[in-house]
């Protein structure tokens, strides 16, 4: 491991509208964190993707893995405590998995991905703590609403269902770090004190560990 690792990698993982970026940001300001967002880079296959996902699933997302790649090499290379806000685990685990089970993506660009995948996340450092947000679809549904992001609000029930399960399946097998599973559905962490020392002291025995 590099000298310039940093001294903590807190990573926080959940479905779209679990409320990862709130919690990062959160997380940031409580404890002087530095905060690595999923990268918003163009995806030159992304329109292609969108016309025919069979014919540019494969393309997409490998070129999602390698950005993600980067950026976690960037994150090791940073020095203090740094969380991020959706991992390369995901990438593969979720979103390249819901293609292939949903048949967007060949058996052999499966496990072509699958190998480019293993390598990469075993080069890679894994976080000490993982951060797991769950959240009903029926939560996930109402805070797409109110974020009013045009490009989600069409997103359907069944897929954002999907989602969850993979999440959950993957978190079954999910060993690489310990891991802090907080239910978002009636949690205010931002607001309700009572949730913020339970949150709190949660990632605080894992920061001073």
């Amino acid at each position: 491991m590099s000298q310039t690792s940093p001294s903590k990698f807190i990573a926080v993982a959940g479905n779209i509208g679990a409320g990862k970026t709130e919690l990062v940001t959160f997380l940031c300001k409580r404890y002087g964190l530095k905060p690595f967002f999923e990268p918003n880079d163009d995806n030159p296959y992304i329109k292609d993707f969108y016309k025919d996902m069979k014919a540019w699933s494969f393309q997409s997302q490998v070129f999602f893995l390698a950005r993600k790649t980067r950026l976690h090499r960037e994150l090791e290379r940073a020095s203090g405590i740094v969380v991020q806000d959706r991992t390369i685990y995901e990438d593969a685990e979720i979103f390249a998995r819901n293609l292939f089970v949903t048949r967007k993506m060949s058996r052999r660009d499966w496990e072509t991905y699958q190998e480019l995948y293993e390598v990469m996340r075993d080069s890679l450092r894994p976080p000490d703590l993982m951060i797991q947000l769950r959240a009903s679809v029926r939560t996930i549904k109402k805070r797409i609403g109110l974020r009013g992001r045009p490009e989600e609000q069409k997103i359907p029930h069944s897929y954002l269902k999907r989602l969850n399960a993979l999440y959950d399946d993957w978190f079954e097998r999910y060993d690489l770090s310990p891991v802090v599973t907080i239910e978002t559905d009636s949690l205010d962490y931002l607001t309700n004190l009572i949730d913020r020392l339970d949150l709190f002291q949660q990632i605080e025995q894992h920061l001073e560990a």
